[in-house]
């Protein structure tokens, strides 16, 4: 992306994430914010709160005057604009609405921008996301990164944490099994969390506060882990997939993946040995 265009967009993304937390505030904690209007193009139930983030980000891009393409969980591809668009965004308006209907403040907005005009949407996969923004909604915590120039937080410079070994470290983990995984899973690090937002979550291996996270449920989709999985690699953590293998899936709300993050290549190892036990 031109220097200019990312200027543009940062802007019209620090715009989105104000306004749809303004939208869903009100809401939060709201029992008719709950109310389930229709299912979403991923195939799960959408609530009203995930509407109202979702109709701001379209009204938003809408008044850019720009030809863009949103990929979001609740209306699936949207092309805005007569002209072939040049930028698509792909988006969880509101990643773990679960805690935001019950109040719990962990839950954010999940926005990654990647440059169609070097090859059609079609052929976009998670390795051309460009630019990347995820806050949590409750916190007013902003972590965001550009392909190349690094991640942050609030404006300041993050790198993960310096744990060598998985041995003592604190990781986020979502299992799909009974609890003789989870307590493999215990007896190997010190301590375990389960948040409910991952693009929140892996955030914090960016920053630090995880020394690694793994979610091996086979269900994550691509708006759940586009942004994130930018801004981890930007502040020097590595993601894979369960196979060990680079995240290469094409930009749309159908594929799901599972995922392994971690600060470093040790803490990594150790987390991929956890694997081989489950």
């Amino acid at each position: 992306m031109k220097k200019e265009d990312i200027e543009f967009w940062t802007n019209v993304s620090y715009q989105i994430i104000d306004e749809v937390g303004r939208a869903v505030s009100p809401l939060v904690g709201k029992k008719k914010a709950g109310e389930t209007v229709k299912m979403g193009a991923d195939g799960t139930p959408t609530k009203m709160i995930d509407v109202v983030a979702e109709e701001k980000i379209i009204e938003i891009l809408k008044n850019t005057g720009k030809p863009v393409t949103l990929v979001s969980e609740e209306i699936g591809e949207l092309k805005i604009g007569k002209e072939p668009s040049e930028t698509v965004f792909v988006v969880d308006p509101l990643d773990g609405t679960t805690n935001a209907l019950k109040n719990i403040p962990f839950y954010g907005i999940s926005l990654a921008i990647a440059d169609s005009s070097v090859k059609p949407l079609h052929s976009l996969t998670l390795q051309d996301i460009e630019m990347g923004f995820v806050k949590n909604l409750a916190t007013g915590n902003l972590y965001e990164a550009t392909k190349g120039k690094g991640s942050s937080l609030n404006g300041a410079i993050i790198t993960p944490s310096s744990k060598e070994d998985i041995t003592g470290s604190l990781i986020g983990a979502y299992i799909r099994g009974a609890m003789d995984e989870m307590n493999k899973i215990c007896k190997t690090v010190r301590r375990i969390r389960l948040l409910g937002s991952v693009a929140i979550e892996l955030c914090y291996v960016a920053g630090g506060t995880y020394d690694a996270f793994l979610d091996i449920r086979g269900n994550l989709r691509v708006v759940d882990i586009a942004a994130a999985k930018l801004i981890v690699e930007e502040a020097g953590g590595i993601i894979t997939n369960e196979l060990g293998k680079c995240l290469n899936n094409k930009l749309n709300v159908i594929e799901r993946t599972s995922i392994i993050a971690a600060c470093n290549s040790n803490v990594y190892k150790g987390t991929m040995n956890i694997m081989e036990v489950l």
